[in-house]
């Protein structure tokens, strides 16, 4: 995203950033929504036509040591045919050709939480919670 231009582009679908995107700041994309959340008259409205993940660990678009492959259009369906939208997205990273972490990608300003049991690096031991 560069420039408020994208900002409007992007309304109605998925904005996503990673935390380690060395290109565009992440605080920039979190501003952008902030400011589309704003203009819908808050979090609630605004969750109903666009969602902003942010991804820990992922560079720009993708790469770095995190997570940060994920299917970024098969959500769509059900949200804007059927009004249900994502509570996370599945993200993963591979090394050699083999998927070694899996995480739930969370809609801001949620983030995937430990549960506090089994492995860190599979999704099913997180959740989806407001920082603390």
């Amino acid at each position: 995203m560069h420039g408020r231009r994208d900002c409007r582009v992007l309304f109605d679908f998925l904005l996503y950033r990673g935390w380690i995107d060395s290109q565009v700041s992440p605080f920039a994309t979190i501003k952008c929504y902030q400011s589309v959340v704003s203009t819908m008259s808050g979090m609630f409205n605004a969750a109903r036509s666009v969602r902003l993940f942010m991804s820990p660990g992922m560079g720009h678009c993708g790469g770095g040591d995190g997570p940060n492959v994920f299917d970024r259009v098969g959500f769509a369906p059900q949200w804007f045919e059927k009004g249900q939208a994502q509570q996370s997205l599945m993200v993963s990273h591979s090394k050699d050709g083999k998927v070694d972490r899996t995480r739930p990608l969370c809609p801001h300003p949620r983030v995937a939480m430990y549960k506090g049991g089994g492995s860190i690096d599979d999704a099913a031991n997180f959740t989806c919670q407001l920082p603390k």
